[in-house]
């Protein structure tokens, strides 16, 4: 059985939190996103994953009339690209320091705050996506830089890292990084070494795309044999199946699954209720696992 909590920043949170990445599929259906999002909330999430390009700030401005005060849900938004309207990618790279401290500004405006409790810096260096070119090349300690800045101004309560690699990490600890937000799934665990890192660090591992298959050439989880067969000696789905193999595999991996479907939401956070036995484990730990180094664009 998992545990039901774990340490993330300054505070303890349930494991099983939200992505609002697909609240944009609601934008259309404003009342709907803010229904879905308060459901959340009753369903007990209290970590909620953003940033001002999901959606071209709808989802910041969702969450902005969804959350209460008393709620006592922790935001975390992230830099390191801004929005792209009309571009063949919808959004583009903000890698300089000017640039990433504008997006907190932008962040901070559209979520109608005076902080973020917890602002991830998108690298870019490994995974799945863009790659910086030309200016957008930045070194990482001129941005850990401008971020511990940002953190002395009030502006951010703490930082954490998104697409960076193990060396990257390393050297950024000096800095207090509270989490890791790098692409990792059943079928793509590149990351083990540094998983086990923030495990030591008490960093906690927030994988995105957490089944996989986001994007054309990932692999996906769903998509495995065994998956599908331990699905349904327990009832569940396979989309479960992947989920709570990520909880049972890391004390400190925290999930936010992204949903704009009120049924598929129940299920996700259900998946903490999930046990899964070592035997049942073994058959998945040996899936074979591929890399997720996908460009996009």
């Amino acid at each position: 059985m998992t545990t039901a909590t774990a340490p993330f920043a300054d505070r303890v949170v349930v494991r099983v939190g939200y992505g609002a990445l697909q609240l944009e599929r609601l934008h259309d259906r404003r009342g709907e996103a803010v229904a879905l999002l308060r459901r959340a909330v009753e369903l007990g999430v209290d970590h909620v994953d953003t940033a001002e390009f999901y959606g071209f700030g709808f989802a910041n401005a969702v969450i902005r009339e969804a959350l209460r005060p008393g709620d006592d849900v922790l935001v975390v938004t992230k830099v390191g690209a801004d929005p792209n309207p009309g571009g063949r990618v919808p959004l583009r790279l903000a890698q300089r320091p000017e640039q990433l401290r504008a997006s907190v500004e932008d962040n901070l405006r559209s979520l109608g705050v005076d902080r973020l409790a917890v602002v991830n810096l998108r690298r870019l260096d490994t995974g799945p996506g863009l790659r910086p070119e030309g200016d957008q090349v930045v070194g990482l300690d001129d941005q850990l830089a401008l971020m511990a800045d940002l953190r002395d101004e009030g502006k951010i309560g703490a930082i954490g890292l998104s697409s960076v690699t193990l060396d990257g990490l390393r050297r950024a600890l000096p800095a207090g990084i509270v989490c890791v937000q790098n692409a990792y799934s059943l079928v793509s665990r590149d990351d083990e070494d540094m998983l086990r890192l923030c495990a030591a660090e008490g960093i906690a591992w927030v994988p995105f795309f957490p089944l996989g298959g986001a994007v054309p050439g990932l692999p996906k989880a769903t998509d495995e044999p065994v998956v599908h067969a331990v699905a349904e000696s327990l009832g569940i789905t396979p989309s479960q199946v992947g989920l709570a193999w990520l909880l049972h595999h890391a004390p400190n991996a925290l999930l936010i699954p992204g949903t704009a479907d009120v049924a598929h939401l129940e299920a996700n956070i259900a998946v903490s209720g999930i046990t899964l036995d070592a035997a049942t484990l073994a058959t998945l730990d040996a899936v074979e696992t591929r890399s997720n180094d996908v460009p996009i664009g």
